[in-house]
């Protein structure tokens, strides 16, 4: 009998240091984040992945939202894969959306693949919407 080939899945990609993140350098003002927060998660609810019908924030793709001093907004969020086909899209129109935000400066925004995103980061309304319910 020949022995089969043993394949090692590819190693995953080292998690970002939070010093190469663009959000890195933003200290949080609470009170301006309590203010623009709402406004800035209304303008992300208009951002939807191409593939499925729901918006990126009922996906459960936002983990960090936060607002400085001056009105520079941070995002921190995921892609539902590494290998997403919207992967330079999806970050490119959070930061469209949310610089265009009354209230906020300027935007950066940062993908980050810790932690993984799982199906349970999903709003309730995303898995009925899926059929994941």
């Amino acid at each position: 009998m020949k022995p089969l080939p043993v394949i090692q899945p590819d190693a995953p990609a080292a998690p970002a240091a939070s010093a190469d993140l663009k959000t890195a350098s933003l200290v949080r003002d609470d009170a301006r984040t309590t203010a623009l927060e709402p406004k800035i998660v209304d303008a992300i609810k208009t951002v939807f992945d191409p593939e499925i019908p729901v918006n990126i924030y009922e996906l459960g793709l936002i983990y960090d939202i936060l607002v400085d001093a001056s009105g520079v907004a941070g995002v921190r969020m995921t892609l539902t894969a590494p290998a997403c086909p919207a992967a330079q899209w999806l970050p490119a129109q959070v930061e469209q959306k949310v610089k265009a935000v009354e209230g906020v400066s300027d935007a950066r925004v940062d993908v980050v693949f810790d932690p993984p995103w799982t199906k349970d980061r999903m709003s309730d309304a995303a898995k009925l919407q899926l059929g994941m319910w």
